[in-house]
């Protein structure tokens, strides 16, 4: 039975737990320290011949599909369930985990993509001010 102490502490164990896996998942897929082998990972992505490989490799390169594994990981390291105290409480932990982790990736993007904005159009008034000059 869901007790409604327990059920909170689950939602702050979700809320928390989503953030390595964001971490985990967006450093993977995204960030330079792995560039050599996600670019790896793309070329065999594409060029290898079973379906099945293909796919392997494919889910280094979206943080969306590498969520789902390291998700996987993070259930069996922590045994956390969501709601339901048995193996329907994994799967929905499992899928609120990617869908709560991926929020956060999605905002980290945004906020990355603002950043990277203002750093463009500062870098054009310092070149018009320049000029100016």
């Amino acid at each position: 039975m869901i007790i409604m102490q327990e059920t909170s502490l689950q939602l702050i164990w979700l809320l928390i737990l989503a953030i390595p896996i964001a971490c985990i998942s967006w450093t993977v897929t995204h960030e330079e320290v792995f560039h050599e082998f996600k670019e790896w990972c793309v070329v065999c992505s594409k060029k290898k011949k079973t379906i099945i490989k293909r796919k392997f490799f494919y889910l280094f390169t979206c943080e969306y599909c590498f969520s789902h594994y390291v998700t996987l990981f993070f259930l069996f390291l922590t045994e956390y369930k969501l709601l339901i105290n048995n193996w329907k409480g994994y799967i929905i932990a499992g899928f609120s985990l990617v869908f709560v982790a991926n929020i956060y990736m999605s905002l980290f993007a945004l906020l990355r993509q603002a950043i990277k904005k203002e750093k463009i159009e500062i870098a054009e008034i310092e070149k018009t001010s320049e000029l100016k000059k």
